[in-house]
């Protein structure tokens, strides 16, 4: 762990007095408590805790809870059990806004830039509500969305909350087959689309997409279509179900805005694993449980309050989108952004929009890094207060750039947390110092431990990232799981009562964490263990180097296995023995020589998911014969056609390895 040499930022000295976690201390009775005793109690009287979340922020309830929770082993929580309360109405009441302030500020590649007043998003919510009720939607009913990062698809959601009626979304980008997987689990009744998109400089048509994932689903009653690539759309697509178009289903109506009152832990969206092999898990968040947390996370960790600016890059089949969603509920305004990943325009974007606070993915960063963009210079990022880094673990030349490039006076917030429970549990927090190559501390609520392979807790050493107390955000459950042995078997079988994430993570005497790959991804060669984001810092700082993954493959009789790396180069070159001996070098060097490859190969691409992960255990399992077909949904890719390297590969050296 580093020392204070290490320390990139620092809290002024008047944050009690600025921040709102600040003023939350000062509410409780606690102004002068350290970060540390707050987390401590946070996580210890969970009652307390999480009932002073709901005063603080005067969450609107129609009725009121007998209780905070109900049981205390993992499985089966019931929280705030008696409330009744949602979603939609506590976004839309968007405190300390007037209604002429914007609140959605949407920009992309295919149309215009617009906004939103707070007034006309309730309007627009009004209207779209009651154009779902003209089509049969009710409480519980579900609509889905294959629409990207648009108001119209915001409005959606918050529509379908209002109803108490159930949200799921799929970005366009996805594939036929990866959507229908997701959705014939679910049987949606409305399904919301766009005609295509454009990415870049290239036009995207998805009308055929469209017609296909509508033939697939027989729950479908009506397909609401939305001209965006084009400015007019055909007729219905599929027989048998009635199609309309946006502006119809937003049209004039009399009826009021209204929120119908459902349990705390009544469905709110269904958000799916990454789905890169088998059918995707459906994971069931509540309206309660998702308010309370975002509550917590956007106000008390990330500081946002009335005038700030949130943006966050992602499209709307990643869990990103969901939590930006969510600022409204303490004053925020919204930033969407809807095309490709712009290394320079990002930053120019953000001075455009007046972001306050900027949200995107480690890999991002470390490629603006690489390409040498120095944002400070590119456009004015006065008013940006804070970075957010997720989706990887950002190494140490990651914050050093931030701090470099970006903004010397901006926290960075290097976070961590998971579709599974739609939040980070490992984050920043306006009190405690930015450390490089660190994760600040463990969020408010949220009993993050490293355990040994024995359970049993540890500090300042590699262990697995569990949560050991339950968390509001945890799953109401998967869909269709009546049991709930689904839910089960994805997080409490290993240690029962306990939440295992599938992390590597290390935990600081000061609380500060890092986290270094997934546990079944681990690199161990002698007995040493070692996550993967450690060997791709190392990799991926060469110059020659734009990404790489790495893959350990075990062997049966017990010897020390095979490390393979397999490296992307820079346009125009090639692998050859020189590369590969700084490689090695600094692989030798950087980590220990049990960790130089066996072998490196020199790929394309290296497989990612639509939000931009990683594919090393799909990657693995076709190295070990696996059929690409069975160890990946294409349709869940980024880039499917870079797993047929891999592929041949496999045959390669099963060829080689056969019976002479």
């Amino acid at each position: 762990m580093a020392g204070v040499d290490d320390v990139l930022w620092t809290p002024p000295a008047d944050v009690r007095t600025r921040s709102r976690i600040g003023r939350y201390l000062t509410d409780l009775g606690r102004p002068g408590e350290d970060y540390a005793a707050l987390w401590e109690w946070s996580v210890t009287d969970l009652p307390g805790f999480w009932r002073s979340v709901w005063n603080h922020f005067g969450v609107i309830a129609h009725d009121q809870p007998t209780a905070v929770l109900s049981g205390a082993a993992m499985p089966g929580v019931r929280w705030f059990p008696g409330a009744t309360l949602n979603y939609a109405e506590n976004v839309l009441r968007v405190p300390g806004v007037a209604d002429d302030e914007p609140v959605v500020l949407a920009y992309g590649q295919t149309r215009a830039a617009s906004r939103l007043t707070k007034a006309e998003l309730r309007e627009q919510v009004r209207r779209v509500r009651a154009g779902l009720r003209r089509l049969g939607v009710g409480r519980g009913d579900r609509v889905a969305a294959y629409a990207p990062n648009i108001p119209e698809t915001y409005v959606l959601m918050l529509a379908t909350a209002s109803l108490g009626a159930v949200f799921s979304s799929c970005a366009p980008e996805f594939g036929t087959r990866s959507v229908t997987d997701r959705w014939r689990q679910i049987e949606p009744v409305v399904l919301v689309a766009v005609d295509g998109y454009r990415y870049g400089t290239r036009s995207v048509d998805r009308r055929e997409e469209v017609a296909a994932i509508t033939a697939a689903l027989p729950s479908l009653r009506h397909v609401v279509r939305i001209p965006y690539l084009n400015a007019e759309v055909e007729g219905a697509q599929s027989a048998g179900v009635e199609a309309t178009t946006w502006a119809g289903l937003a049209g004039n109506t009399d009826e009021p805005l209204a929120f119908d009152p459902v349990p705390f832990d009544h469905p709110l969206y269904v958000l799916y694993s990454s789905g890169t092999t088998g059918l995707p898990k459906p994971i069931v968040h509540g309206h309660g449980g998702i308010l309370l947390e975002h509550l917590k996370m956007l106000a008390l960790h990330h500081d946002l309050g009335p005038g700030d600016r949130f943006f966050w890059y992602s499209t709307t089949g990643w869990m990103m989108w969901n939590f930006l969603a969510s600022a409204p509920a303490v004053g925020a305004a919204i930033v969407l952004y809807d095309g490709a990943p712009d290394l320079e325009g990002t930053w120019r974007l953000a001075q455009e929009s007046g972001m306050t606070y900027l949200g995107t993915s480690a890999p991002f960063l470390l490629a603006c890094r690489k390409a040498g963009v120095v944002p400070r210079e590119l456009a004015d990022l006065s008013r940006l207060r804070g970075v957010g880094s997720t989706g990887a673990p950002l190494p140490d030349e990651g914050f050093d750039w931030v701090y470099r490039a970006v903004s010397d006076t901006a926290q960075l917030q290097s976070l961590s947390g998971g579709t599974d429970v739609c939040t980070g549990f490992v984050g920043g927090s306006p009190l405690v110092p930015v450390y490089r190559g660190q994760i600040s501390c463990r969020a408010l609520g949220a009993r993050v431990a490293a355990y040994d392979p024995s359970g049993s807790p540890v500090v300042g050493r590699l262990g697995e990232l569990v949560i050991t107390a339950p968390m509001p955000s945890m799953p109401v459950g998967f869909w269709n799981d009546p049991d709930g042995s689904r839910y089960r078997e994805a997080y409490f079988d290993v240690y029962p009562g306990v939440w295992r994430h599938g992390d590597w993570i290390t935990i600081s005497e000061r609380g500060t964490c890092v986290i270094t790959g997934r546990s079944d991804a681990t690199l161990n060669r002698g007995g040493v263990r070692l996550g993967t984001a450690e060997f791709y810092s190392v990799v991926e700082g060469l110059p020659e180097v734009v990404e790489s993954v790495v893959i350990h493959l075990e062997d049966p009789a017990g010897g020390p296995g095979e490390l393979l790396l397999f490296v992307a180069l820079g346009e125009g070159l090639e692998l050859d023995d020189a590369l590969r001996a700084k490689i090695v070098a600094e692989l030798r060097t950087g980590l220990s020589p049990r960790h130089v490859p066996d072998e490196i190969y020199q790929v394309r691409a290296v497989p990612r998911t639509l939000s931009a992960k990683k594919l090393e255990v799909p990657v693995k399992k076709i190295l070990t014969g696996t059929p690409v077909a069975a160890a990946a949904s294409a349709g869940a890719l980024a880039n499917p056609e870079s797993l047929v390297a891999f592929a041949e590969l496999a045959k390669k050296r099963a060829a080689n390895t056969g019976p002479d």
